[in-house]
C-alpha cells in the first residue's frame, strides 16, 4: 500500500479535534480502519469457510450411514456432530483455535502499530492531541474486539451450517448427562466468549512485536511464526515443566463447560495466564511505545 493510500484510507483528525480524555471516538476511529481493509475481511471470510468445510466433510461422510472418526486427538465433538448441528459449533472451534484464529490475530495485532509506521501514516496519528498511550490503548482495544468478532464469526457459521446440514436438540454433555437446546446454545455462547478470551495473549505478543518494528510485514511474520513456536513447545513432552505457563497450554479448557457440573479449574486458569500475558506483554508494549522514535 502506498503513502497516499494509506493516507486516503484513513481520516486522521485534525489537531484540536480529539477531546483530551480517550473516547469512544478514537477506538471507533480504529475499528472501522481496521475493518473496512480487504486483508481483515479475507481473514474473516477464511474463518467463516471453516465451519462450513467441516460440516459438508462430515455430511458426506455420514451421507452413506458411516460414522464419523474423530481422530483420538482432543475433545470427541466431531463424533456428535450428526445427532446435534449444535456441536458443530464446539467443533469448529476446537479445529480452528490452535491455528487459524491465532494466526489470523497474530496478522491484525502485528500490524497495528507497524503497519501504520511502514504506511507512513503514523507520525500523523501523533499529531494530534490523543497522546501515544491513548493510541496504543485504542490499537490494543480494537485487536482485543477482532479477537471477539472472529470467534463469533466461526460461531454463527458453524450453528448456521449445523442447522442447515444437521438436527438440532438437547445436548448431551461429556458427562453424559442431557441439557435442554436452549442450555446448550447458551453454553455455545459462553464458550465462544472464552475462546476470545484465550486470544489475549497471542493479541498482547502481537502487538508488542508490532512496536519493535516499522515493517507490518515483519511484525506479522514475526507474530505468526512465534506462536506457532510456543504451540510446538507446548507439544513436546519433555518440555512439560515449563508448558503450564505457555499461553496456548489450556486452550482445550473449554470442553469443560459442557460438563455437567461445569468445570471451572482449567478455564479460570487459562484466563488468569492470558491476564498475565496481557499485563507483562502490554507493559512492555507501551514502556517500547512511548520511547519510541518516529522516524517516518
Amino acid at each position: 500500500m502506498s503513502q497516499a493510500e494509506a493516507e486516503s484510507e484513513r481520516a486522521v483528525p485534525a489537531p484540536g479535534a480529539v477531546k483530551p480524555r480517550w473516547s469512544l471516538g478514537l477506538f471507533r476511529s480504529e475499528l472501522t480502519t481496521t475493518f473496512r481493509r480487504r486483508r481483515t475481511l479475507a481473514l474473516l471470510a477464511v474463518l467463516a469457510a471453516m465451519p462450513v468445510l467441516i460440516g459438508i466433510a462430515v455430511k458426506w461422510q455420514t451421507s452413506n450411514g458411516s460414522t464419523v472418526d474423530g481422530g483420538g486427538a482432543g475433545p470427541a465433538f466431531l463424533t456428535q456432530i450428526t445427532n446435534n448441528g449444535l456441536f458443530l459449533v464446539f467443533a469448529a472451534l476446537a479445529a480452528t483455535l490452535p491455528v487459524f484464529l491465532p494466526m489470523a490475530i497474530g496478522v491484525i495485532a502485528g500490524d497495528a502499530i507497524a503497519g501504520e509506521a511502514s504506511a507512513g501514516t503514523l507520525r500523523y496519528l501523533l499529531v494530534a492531541p490523543a497522546g501515544r498511550t491513548r493510541l496504543l490503548l485504542a490499537k490494543y482495544t480494537c485487536t482485543l474486539a477482532f479477537c471477539l468478532i472472529a470467534t463469533l464469526v466461526v460461531t454463527v457459521a458453524a450453528l448456521v451450517v449445523g442447522a442447515l446440514l444437521f438436527p438440532l436438540g438437547e445436548v448431551t454433555t461429556i458427562s453424559g448427562t442431557q441439557i435442554s437446546f436452549l442450555d446448550g446454545l447458551g453454553r455455545a455462547l459462553l464458550i465462544a466468549v472464552v475462546v476470545a478470551g484465550s486470544l489475549i495473549g497471542p493479541a498482547t505478543l502481537g502487538l508488542f512485536i508490532s512496536t519493535l518494528t516499522n515493517s507490518g510485514v515483519a511484525a506479522m511474520a514475526a507474530s505468526v511464526g512465534l506462536l506457532i513456536t510456543v504451540q510446538i513447545l507446548d507439544g513436546i513432552p519433555q518440555l512439560h515443566a515449563i508448558q503450564p505457563y505457555l499461553f496456548t497450554h489450556y486452550w482445550l479448557s473449554f470442553a469443560d463447560l459442557l460438563r455437567a457440573p461445569v468445570y471451572w479449574d482449567q478455564v479460570i486458569k487459562n484466563l488468569g495466564l492470558q491476564g498475565l500475558y496481557a499485563v507483562v506483554l502490554g507493559s512492555a508494549a507501551w514502556a517500547r511505545f512511548t520511547a519510541k522514535d518516529i522516524v517516518v
